[in-house]
């Protein structure tokens, strides 16, 4: 079970938003590369980093930032927000990503993750971001007529890596995970998925390690980490011990 840290940038520093308004952005750290060193020596082993900008416009705009973090962290790190063609797929491993996401485009044209998936096997993730049950697309600020569990079964056999669920009305908000929608999500696809979206506490860490998340590659934590909500070497450590009982 994995915790990844999430950096989200903009404007070439390290935020967090609240309901995925751009217009309420915390700044928490103006060296996102520091950043990524700081959660490497805190002992995590991977990074989940997005594109706030790019996921709005469309196009990857944060690649200085982007490129700095993986300069900065051993870690692999997986980036979602703004990659829409498969030229923006290609570029991004070549620098050094292990994974990108890929949200708007995989409703918009799901022949194109299905090609990059084929192209690039193990390292494309698809990025479900949900409000009130519906995918929302370009940065959040569209809502589509698509459920999650729809978009999921399309990519059933397709080779996703991983589904990065979020579930935008908790968003930034620490109201802990939305347990029942993600995991449901998760029994009805063989895609790993991974929550996102409202980890608050501890007891989220714990909820984690419950026989029913199993099911689960691992969780998302953003503003929880950075206000000091979560005990980073505590949350580490129940969940390596919850992984080698399972074991």
């Amino acid at each position: 079970m994995i915790l990844f840290p999430a950096i989200d940038l903009k404007d070439g520093t390290c935020v967090r938003l609240k309901l995925g308004d751009m217009d309420q952005a915390t700044v928490y750290n103006p060296d996102p590369a520091e950043q990524a060193r700081a959660f490497e020596r805190q002992g995590f082993s991977w990074l989940h980093v997005v594109d706030l900008n790019g996921a709005f416009e469309g196009k990857p705009v944060n690649a200085d930032a982007v490129e700095a973090i993986v300069s900065a962290t051993g870690n692999p790190v997986q980036l979602g927000g703004g990659i829409r063609t498969l030229a923006d797929i290609e570029r991004w491993l070549e620098k050094g990503l292990s994974r990108v996401i890929l949200g708007t485009v995989a409703v918009r044209n799901p022949q194109l993750v299905e090609e990059a998936c084929k192209r690039y096997p193990g390292r494309i993730a698809v990025g479900i971001d949900a409000k009130g049950g519906k995918v929302a697309v370009e940065g959040w600020a569209e809502t589509s007529k698509m459920t999650a569990l729809e978009l999921a079964a399309k990519f059933e056999g397709a080779g996703v890596a991983a589904i990065i669920y979020t579930d935008i009305d908790r968003d930034g908000i620490l109201t802990g995970i939305n347990w029942d929608a993600t995991l449901d999500l998760a029994n009805a696809v063989s895609i790993p998925v991974i929550a996102s979206g409202g980890l608050a506490s501890m007891a989220d860490i714990v909820r984690m390690t419950m026989p029913d998340a199993a099911v689960l590659e691992g969780a998302i934590s953003g503003r929880a980490l950075y206000d000091g909500r979560i005990d980073v070497a505590q949350a580490l450590d129940i969940l390596q011990r919850a992984g080698e009982h399972s074991a």
